[in-house]
């Protein structure tokens, strides 16, 4: 397609695109903040809290990747639409939800459609327009969407302070309700006429099953489940391995580079997803913040990436990645120690504050060269792959510490509805993020070159695009250049084989 991004046609695709990816972006800023006013209305004990966070990352983070192949073959609007509609009746069963084990499933059927529709936003930009408009439709689309994330926890803090937690789920609705619509009339479909249409439903399947299990072992205390759940991950590999065409080619580990930064995007996102999962219940809890007030403090994390990440990726391009991300690791290490300060009557401006500005520093050193050093250490045609990779990396461990970290600290069902309890066990779990992070700054100070030069082809992270998708929850889905890689090329590499010679046309 060559949709001038001016025309009505194009601005009717940049609002399907934000509509639906505002929808996830929204879910992963507020449902944290509505953790304890669920607890309280659903007397919900501490690890069905854990699951309400995991149930949605562990669908997520097992189907993304299996997600962009469906769009490819089936049709990316078509993949899109379906994904919005599941992801709404998700919402709206996790909004009618009468119990926690109810919204637990709901929170997984949620993270399914995710995985249909996440991939989709930025698929079908490079699919519909013109190649020297790509370039802004993402950077409005990431404008948009960083606004989305900044305005997020106002959102989500009134809504649970207002009308009720059930509405950080049911304001799905609405925007799914004008989303489908104007897809189906105004989005026009895109596939890859290359695709071979097999999927490694296997491998996914295995994938998913393996972080339930292990999620399981560590939130139930159930350690057969751990077993059990490495047995599967075993089973996967062996399966990844022996697959002609399979999910995850195990090839691509093949660079050291791309092996290690990975290693260190378990570590951060681990300490990331474990820091806030537990930082805005402490502020509930112990500090006695009102919902809004929590979702409203942690905002000058939001405000310093959105500001300053595309200048840190600049940075790194002149100096090299291993600085920042040895650097970066250990200023957010000393944030979330500063947040042990931050206890009964604390003060927002003189405990809350400085924790997250040193860390807001951190994130905005480490995310974006995080993200570039994982996309130019493949082969261009492999990038979107890699990112995917990252992505689903970071997910899981992100899943896996909001797990561990609880039983790690030593926390009981009941520790969220004592204040001391709590402030205890948070002033135990921070340390335990901040070793995490250091560990991470290790790896990258040994194992990243302090120059990798980029793959043949490869493109560095664009400004827009930092703005939005470098953030929290995990790294872009795909890499955004000046002009996007044949389709073709993109499931050919995802087999891991040669690409075919692009059409006479030129590429889409």
């Amino acid at each position: 397609m060559d949709i001038r991004l001016s025309s009505a046609a194009g601005r009717w695709v940049i609002l399907t695109t934000v509509l639906g990816s505002s929808m996830a972006l929204l879910d992963s800023t507020v449902v944290n903040v509505a953790l304890p006013h669920i607890g309280d209305d659903l007397h919900a004990q501490l690890g069905a809290l854990q699951w309400i966070v995991n149930a949605y990352t562990v669908t997520l983070a097992g189907l993304i990747l299996l997600g962009g192949s469906l769009g490819d073959r089936y049709g990316r609007r078509n993949i899109f639409v379906l994904g919005v509609v599941w992801f709404a009746l998700g919402s709206l069963l996790c909004g009618l939800a009468p119990n926690a084990a109810v919204l637990i499933t709901a929170r997984a059927l949620q993270g399914i459609g995710g995985a249909l529709l996440t991939p989709g936003s930025l698929a079908i930009i490079q699919a519909s327009f013109h190649p020297d408009d790509r370039s802004r439709g993402v950077g409005i689309w990431s404008g948009l969407g960083g606004v989305g994330a900044a305005v997020g926890p106002f959102i989500g803090g009134w809504l649970v302070d207002g009308p009720g937690w059930r509405w950080v789920f049911l304001i799905n609705l609405p925007l799914a309700a004008i989303c489908v619509p104007v897809a189906l009339r105004h989005v026009p479909e895109s596939r890859d006429p290359e695709h071979h249409g097999r999927f490694d439903v296997g491998g996914a399947a295995l994938g998913a099953a393996a972080l339930a299990l292990v999620t399981y072992a560590l939130i139930g205390r159930a350690w057969w489940a751990g077993a059990a759940g490495i047995a599967v991950g075993a089973v996967f590999v062996l399966v990844e391995k022996r697959r002609a065409d399979p999910m995850l080619p195990l090839t691509i580990f093949s660079s050291r580079q791309f092996t290690t930064v990975n290693l260190v995007t378990l570590c951060v996102y681990a300490a990331f997803g474990g820091f806030f999962f537990l930082a805005t219940l402490q502020l509930q809890v112990v500090a006695g913040y009102s919902a809004l007030e929590a979702g409203t403090a942690l905002l000058p994390t939001t405000v310093l990436m959105l500001l300053f990440s595309a200048r840190s990726g600049q940075l790194a391009d002149k100096i090299g990645p291993r600085i920042p991300l040895t650097v970066g690791p250990l200023l957010c290490a000393t944030g979330m120690l500063l947040m042990t300060r931050v206890g009964q009557g604390a003060s927002y401006v003189a405990d809350v504050l400085p924790a997250l500005l040193v860390q807001g520093a951190g994130m905005v050193t480490l995310v974006a060269p995080l993200t570039s050093t994982v996309l130019s250490s493949v082969d261009t045609g492999k990038a979107g792959l890699a990112s995917g990779v990252n992505n689903a990396a970071a997910r899981a461990a992100g899943l896996i510490a909001v797990a561990a970290l609880p039983l790690l600290a030593g926390m009981g069902p009941e520790v969220y509805r004592s204040a001391p309890q709590f402030d205890h066990a948070f002033d135990k779990a921070m340390p335990m993020c901040a070793g995490v992070l250091v560990v991470g700054a290790v790896v990258a100070f040994l194992t990243v070159r302090s120059a990798a030069p980029a793959a043949a082809g490869a493109q560095p992270v664009r400004e827009a695009e930092c703005k939005v998708n470098c953030g929290v929850a995990a790294p872009p889905l795909e890499p955004v250049g000046e002009a996007a890689a044949d389709p073709a090329d993109e499931v050919a590499e995802k087999r891991d084989t040669p690409p075919p010679a692009p059409p006479a046309q030129g590429r889409l």
